[in-house]
């Protein structure tokens, strides 16, 4: 380094690494950079357009809504598109799959939701500019700012003739935020899209500029039912009484917390207890009743519950624990423990720290620094999940806000224009990978 630049403020030496980041763009990734600037003032208008479309999970028609201006979208830039109805049994709109099909580079499968918490009742239904920064909008950064990242990525590459013998399927579904049962037709189409793929990349909300999610933890519910005898309360405890349900189920949930918890990444959580003389569970609604007396032995008692893990292996080492935790019952009880698998764990693995090498050095070159690991303790459970058995997967590369899923949700609009520039030399770097 010259004596000049040894002197220069720290501000002028940033710019002049950018600068030499910068260099690394072959003509044509800066041609494709440019492109996404000139297009970024249309993205924003599009993320607002589809924000005020209400798409609540149970609001068919707006989830069909917000997907029919997407798949208009990518019809324009030479996709073949389709959308796949779920059953009406389901109560679900489906999803929108969107495809061209080419022989060259990795096959891509580009994931994204067109769904969000917020139903048709919900008072929080506008875009609303708060400054130039930063806007208010219902799912604009969970997550249908993500899928405009997607979007106009890959418009950046189509309006610079690179999209022409590429393999990719963007699959935006439907009901992310609570997938559709049997989770078999619900996720079966996309998984057969990751059977043809190579590499998934998934556009879930950003939890930071230079963070990428190379692992995300699965989850599962737990249900312990107890039952006990019923007596008079001034026989708790003798042989012929026992110790009721409600100490039965303390038991249980007390060695949980003794003998289960402890593993990195694992935990489980009861949500909801219910206990006494009788009681009724609303399965749906997550709600219930219990009746009981101070003077009676409680006859029945359970527990709701939610299990996160980071492998297969780690879950099913965690529901053995707990079976022969409820096998071990008190006198005169019984407990049962059934689980309900929802989102298999996106595990870390070699192929997905190898895309986030690939990410971080666009990054890097886009003047952008360095892209780490995100901590996947941190993180929920997503569509990329479902793929992750067979593709190696990258995710969390969508727009950057905060407070997703409340009436305060911000998309950070400033951050929109860099994402999608980033994005669109990810994939270009990408489908120019041998195969």
């Amino acid at each position: 380094m010259n004596t000049y630049l040894r002197k220069a403020p720290l501000f002028i030496l940033l710019l002049v690494t950018i600068g030499m980041q910068a260099q690394r763009l072959s003509r044509q990734e800066k041609k494709v950079v440019a492109t996404v600037a000139g297009n970024n003032a249309e993205a924003i208008a599009f993320l607002e357009k589809v924000t005020n479309i209400n798409s609540g999970t149970y609001n068919i028609e707006g989830v069909k809504a917000v997907g029919a201006e997407f798949m208009n979208a990518f019809d324009g830039i030479g996709f073949d598109t389709r959308w796949v109805d779920m059953p009406p049994e389901m109560n679900r709109a489906g999803h929108l799959f969107a495809e061209i099909k080419g022989g060259k580079g990795k096959r891509l499968l580009l994931i994204g939701h067109l769904d969000t918490v917020f139903e048709e009742d919900s008072p929080f239904q506008e875009f609303v500019r708060v400054n130039d920064s930063i806007a208010h909008a219902p799912g604009g950064n969970d997550m249908k700012g993500g899928d405009v990242i997607v979007l106009y990525a890959l418009k950046a590459l189509h309006e610079n003739g690179l999209l022409g013998d590429a393999q990719i399927i963007v699959a935006f579904t439907g009901d992310e935020e609570d997938a559709g049962s049997p989770l078999e037709t619900s996720r079966g189409d996309l998984i057969e899209a990751a059977r043809r793929s190579d590499i998934a990349l998934g556009f879930e909300t950003s939890t930071g500029f230079n963070y990428a999610t190379v692992a995300r933890r699965g989850s599962s519910g737990w249900k312990l039912e107890v039952t006990g005898k019923r007596a008079h309360s001034s026989g708790i405890f003798n042989e012929n009484t026992g110790a009721g349900a409600i100490f039965e189920m303390s038991r249980i949930l007390n060695a949980f917390y003794e003998e289960v918890r402890g593993e990195e990444f694992l935990t489980f959580n009861p949500g909801l207890v219910l206990g006494g003389t009788s009681l009724v569970f609303e399965e749906g609604a997550a709600k219930g009743q219990a009746f009981g007396k101070t003077n009676v032995v409680a006859q029945t008692a359970m527990v709701n519950g939610g299990l996160r893990f980071i492998s297969e292996e780690q879950k099913e080492s965690a529901r053995e624990k707990m079976r022969a935790i409820v096998a071990n019952n008190l006198p005169h009880t019984s407990a049962s423990i059934t689980f309900e698998d929802a989102y298999p764990a996106m595990s870390p693995t070699a192929g997905n720290s190898k895309l986030l090498e690939v990410l971080n050095q666009v990054s890097l070159d886009l003047g952008q620094g360095e892209v780490l690991a995100y901590d996947p303790g941190k993180r929920g459970a997503a569509d990329t999940s479902f793929v992750a058995e067979y593709v190696d997967c990258l995710d969390g590369l969508g727009t950057m806000g905060s407070r997703a899923h409340t009436p305060e949700e911000t998309v950070n609009l400033n951050t929109v224009e860099a994402l999608t520039q980033r994005t669109a030399l990810l994939i270009y770097r990408l489908i120019n990978q041998k195969s």
